[in-house]
């Protein structure tokens, strides 16, 4: 829900679902933009200005205990610690470590129902924000601005971060979000100073949002992602959305842009050029108004993209004023593809596609859920050296570089929305309804709908993305259903994925392209298959990878051969969960797994289900996954 600019933070938020964006921007595509040709060529911009580094930070048990007027101009924070961002809390010595799989944290320790549930009436209101036990995060740093950005629209960008997020600038509240592996960015301009800026970032463990954040990994928190300054320039390329329709009967294609503006608009216009292999094949014009849509048929044919030879073309759009000066620079890689259901199967490019696939958690034994380029770039190596041909981003959206080096290594997507609400609806045996989420209940549309539209709009020109995901292991109803008709509306050029529609048929037709299941053995499936089915079949999770694992991925594989419309799956997972520590006895650097940290509730060891270590050293089990996946893919 939106609200003014002018009201004050509230500590409520977070406890009620309906408020989950306050003053945020709109989410947008994930473009860069540079001053001019020379930043661009060497891929440094001085429009953006990290704050990447050491904060001021004050950690609290709870919200009661926390410095509320830490954000005040004149507030003395000289007894607040130091604290480096990115980062989880956790790991920097506060609170406590805890990783847990299906149950929600809290559970056996504190009774939580969400809020706009039957299951919640009766309940305290103040869930979260009179909890005893939710720690905050208490952030401050000053900046300053650089010349280069001084005189122009400025917004802050966080990447990500956990869970519940308040946003002050010099004293004045900016904004309020959730949704912590997706971008959220605020308009500083009316705020922001030359010199001098103090910045004030006040972040809560757990929200309402914490309902919908009920991942299979450790529970973090804290600011874990890149956090950034944005300058736009007086004429400024806001969104755009690059569509590559490819014929694969002709191999010809057509390029389409939709493109949003803002700044000064009247008289400014776009020139985009396009080109592959070093050559210019198209150069075109637009006139700018604050939105403009082209459509241009590409020359001759066009060299399509998929996993053996992922070919990109680049595009180059450059912005001019009125005045005929250049503003920006923005490049961008994009690839024709045409992914599509073919009398019942998954058609890439006119062809069949099998996916080869892992699912992927982003994770370091040294610093968790905050990666660098270094570990994105070995993950990368190591799918294409084991013949890993897909990817699903478990259960959240990827750091933002991560889809670029799947469009330029030719692998496949399945992008996740940041949802998952396993804690609500599988109660070991108990299937009590009342409180499924986010089913069809009216309080958590919104909040669920939003999630789904920050990923599109962030991730929508990644050539590699060939479906869309609803989430993971949340209960199917009609906010779901909604969910899935709103992808199909704003891209009619992707398929959309989910698994729990199977424990609820009642959605079947109306919530993903495929079936997906998780885990089911190859009788089940081949029983599916032989019954002329409605939809394709793909293992969204398969080969639970516990201990010496992937056995039997041959009867998998063997499938291919049988059914066409079963098209592959993907492993749980590719990389263990687990820290480095040192040993209390031997002084050693170990590893150490779910419940090795004296945390409860806990799922122990269950962190341990990659086909590589934490470390990211290759298991025995990768072996037979290359073999296997080598012949398929």
């Amino acid at each position: 829900m939106e609200r003014e600019v002018s009201m004050q933070a509230e500590i409520t938020w977070l406890d009620d679902p309906e408020v989950f964006r306050v003053n945020q921007m709109p989410a947008h595509s994930d473009h860069l933009f540079y001053a001019d040709e020379e930043e661009c060529r060497r891929g440094e911009s001085s429009l953006y200005q990290s704050l990447n580094g050491m904060w001021q930070f004050c950690y609290s048990e709870n919200a009661s205990g926390r410095p509320k007027d830490f954000y005040r101009e004149d507030f003395d924070a000289g007894s607040f610690d130091e604290i480096r961002v990115p980062g989880h809390i956790e790991l920097a010595g506060y609170d406590k470590i805890q990783y847990i799989n299906v149950m929600y944290p809290w559970e056996g320790q504190d009774y939580r129902r969400p809020a706009g549930t039957p299951s919640a009436e009766g309940q305290r209101k103040d869930l979260f924000s009179g909890a005893v036990y939710n720690p905050v995060g208490s952030y401050r740093r000053t900046f300053d601005l650089p010349e280069a950005m001084k005189g122009k629209r400025i917004s802050l960008f966080f990447e990500g971060v956990e869970q519940a997020v308040y946003v002050w600038l010099n004293g004045i509240f900016i904004g309020y979000a959730e949704d912590s592996f997706t971008p959220s960015e605020f308009d500083l301009t009316e705020v922001v100073r030359d010199t001098g800026n103090i910045l004030a970032v006040e972040v809560h463990k757990r929200s309402t949002a914490a309902f919908l954040e009920d991942q299979d990994f450790f529970r973090f928190f804290g600011i874990f992602r890149n956090v950034s300054l944005i300058a736009r320039p007086k004429l400024h390329l806001e969104d755009i959305w690059i569509r590559p329709l490819y014929e694969p009967e002709d191999g010809t294609g057509e390029l389409r842009l939709r493109m949003k503006f803002s700044g000064d608009t009247p008289g400014g216009r776009a020139e985009v050029t396009v080109s592959g292999a070093g050559e210019q094949v198209l150069s075109e014009a637009v006139s700018v108004q604050d939105a403009a849509e082209a459509v241009w048929k590409m020359p001759g044919t066009v060299k399509p993209w998929d996993n053996h030879q992922p070919f990109l073309y680049q595009m180059e759009l450059r912005l001019y004023d009125r005045e005929g000066t250049l503003t920006e620079v923005v490049p961008y890689e994009f690839g024709f593809r045409k992914i599509e259901l073919r009398d019942k199967v998954i058609c890439l490019n006119g062809k069949r596609v099998i996916f080869c696939g892992v699912n992927r958690h982003e994770w370091s034994a040294e610093s968790g859920r905050c990666i660098g380029r270094e570990e994105m770039e070995w993950d990368m190596a190591c799918m294409k050296h084991n013949e890993i041909n897909a990817v699903r981003t478990c259960h959240y959206p990827d750091q933002i570089p991560w889809y670029g080096m799947c469009d330029r290594n030719g692998i496949y997507m399945i992008a996740e929305t940041n949802l998952e609400t396993h804690g609500s609806w599988q109660k070991w045996g108990n299937m009590d309804v009342s409180w499924n989420l986010p089913g069809s209940f009216p309080a958590w549309k919104e909040v669920t709908l939003d999630r789904a539209r920050s990923n599109f709009e962030v991730f929508k020109n990644h050539t590699a993305v060939l479906m869309w995901s609803l989430g993971n292991e949340s209960y199917v109803g009609d906010v779901l259903e909604e969910m899935n008709r709103l992808y199909k509306e704003w891209d009619p050029d992707r398929l959309v994925h989910y698994e729990s529609v199977i424990y609820n048929r009642d959605y079947e037709d109306t919530v993903s392209d495929i079936e997906c299941r998780m885990y089911a053995p190859p009788e089940a499936v081949r029983a599916y298959l032989d019954k002329d089915p409605k939809k394709p079949f793909v293992l969204s999770e398969f080969m639970h990878c516990m201990g010496n694992s992937v056995g039997g991925l041959v009867s998998y594989m063997d499938l291919l051969d049988e059914h066409e419309m079963y098209q592959g799956g993907f492993i749980w997972d590719f990389i263990d969960q687990a820290l480095f520590v040192t040993d209390e006895v031997t002084g050693k650097k170990v590893l150490r797994y779910g419940a090795d940290f004296d945390e409860r509730p806990a799922d122990y060891e269950f962190s341990g289900d990659g086909i590589v270590f934490a470390d990211r050293r290759e298991k025995p089990a990768v072996q037979e996954v290359r073999y296997l996946y080598g012949k398929y893919r």
